[in-house]
């Protein structure tokens, strides 16, 4: 009797633990999918609460942290979703999709350098030329694009130019790539592929130009522009590019046209005003230049060539201390232009002051670096190191 009694017992207990057992699996499951259902209606914010609830009852789940990664990551609060899905990723290293996810928060959010780290440990568990191994090729090579490391982007951007015969979004980075990490070779071959593309590309023909003239092959980067002004002349930087190649071989009325076509497309690009107050200079033309000049520094006061030339424009009108407070900034902003220190030599001597002369004309000729007038700098808007302005014949070191 006290036998049965205890089985009576013992099954009536695990009866009540298996319905217990029931509702909780049950409870389990209908949190979850209400929280599915409506991130897959696209309810957010209800959503985000439905996963915060299950999130609370299970605080150890990888899941609700995923999800409510994605749901801020679908709002494009990228920043907000990367601590959730590195939550998610703690709980479950191996949990699918969960790190690409990650990667692509961080790549959205401008944090490239981790981005890269999570994009080149998903492509080692690729199969190479798979769909997902092409899509973190482009993830990779964008990713040291936007960090500006250009040589380690070519390959990659090559590589899924390579696999997307119709991308020309791709090829122009892969060119301006090639073009920052001095590989003209491959801008004028990715050039050629683009023109398959889009035979009217003013973009691809100001690359090839800016190969060229790092190619030293000018007439043949300035033909280049000529093509790009004529296939897009409101295109960005066009007639600043042809007016700045056609400065560098002393043509200037020509040049002083295009800077000032592309100053009525953008009337604050400081380069096209600081290189039409030169060009207008050098016709002998100093009421014209210095307003322009002033301008340029007005917009930028770190313009070198604005702070020379308003040095050289009152030096000649005899305003020696205007001219020297200007060619003092000049030699800051560019200690080893040559024609500054040439120029403040001049300036010392013609106003008596013997010793600072000396000490300037010494310096100009123990500068050796050559001037670097390269197009690439004066267009790079910033991607490229900058460049020291100097007139396209610069003055002689004097003793």
């Amino acid at each position: 009797m006290r036998l049965r009694i205890c089985l009576t017992l013992t099954m009536t207990l695990a009866m009540a633990a298996a319905h217990c057992l029931g509702q909780t699996v049950g409870a389990f499951d209908q949190q979850r999918q209400t929280a599915l259902a409506l991130e897959q209606q696209g309810q957010n914010a209800e959503a985000e609460a439905a996963w915060r609830v299950f999130l609370n009852a299970h605080p150890s789940n990888p899941e609700p942290y995923a999800h409510l990664g994605l749901l801020e990551a679908r709002q494009e609060h990228y920043s907000d979703a990367v601590p959730l899905y590195r939550k998610a990723l703690t709980l479950n290293p191996k949990m699918p999709g969960l790190r690409l996810n990650l990667g692509l928060a961080l790549f959205k959010a401008g944090d490239l350098k981790p981005a890269l780290q999570e994009f080149k440990l998903l492509i080692k568990s690729q199969p190479p030329g798979s769909p997902e191994a092409q899509r973190l090729t482009i993830l990779i090579g964008m990713a040291h694009y936007g960090l500006r490391e250009y040589a380690e982007a070519a390959p990659y951007l090559k590589q899924a130019a390579a696999s997307d015969a119709q991308n020309l979004q791709l090829r122009l980075a892969l060119a301006h790539s090639c073009l920052w990490s001095k590989q003209y070779q491959c801008v004028l071959d990715t050039y050629h592929e683009i023109l398959t593309l889009n035979a009217e590309s003013a973009e691809a023909d100001m690359l090839a130009g800016e190969a060229l003239d790092e190619l030293k092959n000018h007439a043949g980067a300035i033909e280049q522009f000529r093509a790009a002004v004529k296939a897009n002349p409101r295109e960005p930087d066009v007639h600043f590019g042809l007016g700045y190649l056609l400065w560098t071989q002393m043509q200037y009325p020509e040049a002083v046209s295009e800077f000032q076509a592309e100053l009525a497309n953008n009337p604050n690009h400081v380069q096209a005003l600081t290189y039409l107050g030169d060009a207008e200079m050098q016709l002998k033309h100093p009421e014209t230049a210095r307003p322009l000049l002033e301008n340029a520094l007005r917009i930028d006061a770190g313009q070198e060539l604005a702070h020379l030339d308003l040095g050289i424009l009152f030096a000649d009108a005899g305003r020696r201390d205007d001219a020297l407070r200007e060619l003092s900034v000049a030699a800051k902003l560019a200690p080893e232009d040559v024609n500054v220190h040439w120029r403040l030599g001049r300036l010392y001597r013609a106003m008596g002051k013997k010793d600072e002369a000396k000490a300037e004309f010494d310096k100009a000729s123990s500068i050796t670096r050559a001037a670097d007038n390269a197009l690439v700098d004066k267009m790079s808007d910033g991607h490229a190191r900058p460049a020291q302005a100097q007139h396209p014949a610069a003055a002689p070191a004097e003793k």
